[in-house]
């Protein structure tokens, strides 16, 4: 009996964290996507004070203001399938000084995200750079975020 609870439990936080993910896209104002390569790489970062501390908690990310969380999803192209793939990054501000991006995956059904945190200052503008590989498949995603304090 408690497997099955054990079993709901994960299913239902499963379940959340994907509903969680897709408000966060929405927070976002816009889909923010690149087509690279064979791939759709959509991207979003937003503060981390929008995950739950239970999300947060799970997943190790330190719920602040001055925290941002960046989240990666590489799909098909044509099919729309998530792709397994390596993905690393860094992200510089205005001023040259450049952080390196540390992304952890995250499996959710059939859906694949890559997160990673990043600490900022309010106003503080960033240029991301993300690359994503798999075997001699390499794509690098540019763009550029201003983040504010909520």
């Amino acid at each position: 009996m408690r497997g099955i609870a054990v079993n709901i439990v994960k299913k239902v936080s499963s379940v959340f964290i994907g509903a969680l993910l897709m408000c966060l896209s929405v927070q976002a104002h816009a889909e923010q996507k690149e087509t690279l390569g064979e791939w759709d790489v959509h991207y979003m970062v937003v503060n981390t004070p929008f995950l739950t501390p239970e999300v947060a908690a799970s997943y190790g990310i330190v719920r602040s203001k001055y925290n941002a969380l960046v989240n990666i999803s590489v799909l098909n192209k044509d099919s729309g399938e998530a792709q397994r793939v390596s993905v690393t990054g860094n992200a510089t501000n205005l001023l040259g000084s450049k952080k390196q991006l540390t992304f952890k995956k995250v499996e959710d059904g059939d859906a694949i995200y890559y997160l990673a945190v990043l600490p900022f200052r309010d106003q503080e503008t960033y240029r991301f750079e993300v690359t994503a590989q798999r075997a001699a498949e390499k794509q690098t995603l540019k763009f550029k975020q201003k983040m504010y304090v909520d």
